[in-house]
């Protein structure tokens, strides 16, 4: 039975029998923890990357994945916004460091006052608008601070409408969800802590608030959330950590972590986390005394330690990024799971930040990313599980339509850290995109075996071996153009 008729049959079933209880069992529980059968699973959804004229193609990718996984938690890892997008042109922000918008907050802007405004749906006089739209100003060429701030607004209500649609499958099956950014979600003019603030007005949202950052040892409750049981380490927008208890609710098992990886460096290429989030994630395991995950959207220079180089001329032969544009590289079979595929140059910083040291020295199992939206490859480097997810959204670059995917994980309480994963693909749970729009996917890399690849939703017998073998990808083609700088 395939994917897509297995998904047919358990919608069937949904519908004979209505059920209006949380599909997430750990929403049903208050907190995230392991079911009595033994069961945790986590959805990723990388790079949805749209603008407020969301694809229906992405919303019926989320709404199929979410109800043929069940998931207990759904984590976005970053470029949840296409910040290039054309409703942000007034704002939009190239880096961080090299934007009009500064005289915005140099000028005295109040961020706070701004931020509560605008998902108040005030105007910057403080006038209630209609319909929570933001107001234009009376006099828009005599302030220009006031423009800006009126600019600003209206950005944050169509980011405010991206959020709103790609939530809705959660909202509408009582999942909750958890948020880290990327490198294009800042360029609509809003920062982090803007961002994380308009995803928390949603149900579930486990994004905890980042003024309890002061004390980031401290777990604490996410009360927006709807899960009252639920406690969370923060460091700071987008870095943080949810402990997952045992089957009890009683003990802390592992530690799901969140980290906002950065954007863009100024020497050029892309940059690294934070020093506070550095520190952050070193201290994390040891808050619970057990092994966590990390989620974000930036791959770090380890992954090429998954490829092999050959020379040029080589079937499938892919470009390597910036730092490692000299070589051209093919997966190494010998390194990565049956199923992976490699469909551009791994776009990770220039410069190691020490990140993959923290982890083999604090005590995690495993790294999944995004980023590279035509990558999808699983493997083992120094006893730490690497994995990079393709996108799931319809509004950028990618692979076929068929081949845009979710990432689900299975976690078993009898061996919590050898988690197993498989794509969900567009072309199995949902079949033909909607859009007419057509979606280049050049072939470079094809598996000619899916070894122990396996179906997660036929509920099958626990793999034999260890980590890197117990995990493995559900995919079976890529690209072979190597990504450029977008931006």
């Amino acid at each position: 039975m395939s994917q897509a008729h297995y998904f047919l049959k358990n919608q069937r079933a949904v519908e004979a029998a209505p059920d209006d209880r949380p599909l997430s069992v750990s929403a049903r529980l208050k907190q995230l923890q392991f079911h009595h059968s033994g069961k945790f699973r986590v959805l990723q959804l990388a790079d949805v990357q749209e603008g407020p004229k969301v694809s229906s193609d992405t919303i019926r990718l989320i709404a199929a994945a979410c109800d043929a996984a069940r998931p207990d938690l759904v984590i976005f890892t970053g470029n949840q916004i296409a910040g290039y997008d054309t409703s942000y042109e007034k704002t939009f922000r190239r880096r961080r460091w090299s934007t009009p918008l500064d005289s915005v907050y140099s000028a005295g802007l109040s961020m706070s006052r701004w931020v509560g405004d605008a998902l108040q749906g005030l105007t910057p006089g403080g006038k209630k608008s209609q319909a929570g739209q933001v107001a234009l100003p009376e006099d828009r060429t005599q302030e220009p601070e006031r423009k800006r701030e009126y600019e600003l607004q209206r950005s944050a209500d169509a980011v405010r409408k991206t959020i709103a649609q790609i939530v809705e499958p959660l909202v509408e099956r009582g999942i909750p969800f958890a948020v880290t950014y990327g490198n294009h979600d800042f360029q609509c003019g809003l920062d982090t802590d803007q961002l994380d603030a308009i995803f928390r007005e949603f149900p579930g949202c486990l994004n905890p608030e980042s003024t309890a950052a002061t004390r980031s040892d401290l777990a604490r409750p996410v009360p927006a959330s709807g899960m009252s049981k639920q406690k969370a380490f923060v460091c700071e927008p987008g870095s943080f950590a949810l402990p997952v208890a045992d089957t009890e609710g009683k003990q802390p098992i592992m530690n799901l972590v969140l980290l906002d990886s950065g954007d863009y460096a100024r020497q050029g290429g892309y940059g690294s986390p934070s020093r506070r989030a550095l520190a952050f994630l070193s201290q994390v395991p040891a808050r619970i005394g057990r092994p966590s995950i990390l989620f974000q959207h930036m791959p770090i220079p380890q992954f090429y330690q998954l490829l092999r180089p050959v020379s040029a001329t080589t079937a499938h032969a892919i470009q390597g990024y910036r730092s490692f544009d000299k070589a051209y590289y093919v997966l190494d079979d010998n390194k990565t799971l049956a199923g992976s595929f490699l469909g551009e140059g791994v776009s990770c910083p220039d410069h190691d930040s020490g990140e993959f040291a923290i982890l083999k020295q604090a005590g995690y199992f495993a790294l999944f990313a995004g980023h590279d939206h035509r990558n999808g490859f699983v493997g083992s480097v120094d006893g730490i599980t690497l994995g990079v997810t393709p996108t799931c959204g319809f509004g950028s670059y990618g692979p076929a339509s068929s081949k845009r995917a979710a990432r689900l994980f299975e976690f078993d309480i009898r061996h919590p850290y050898q988690p197993r994963t498989q794509l969900l693909e567009f072309g199995e749970l949902v079949g033909r995109p909607s859009s007419h729009r057509a979606y280049t996917f050049a072939m470079s890399y094809m598996p000619t075996s899916k070894g122990e690849a396996f179906n997660l939703l036929r509920k099958p017998s626990i793999l034999a071996g260890n980590l890197a073998n117990r995990v493995a990808g559900y995919v079976s083609s890529h690209s072979d153009r190597s990504k450029r700088d977008r931006t």
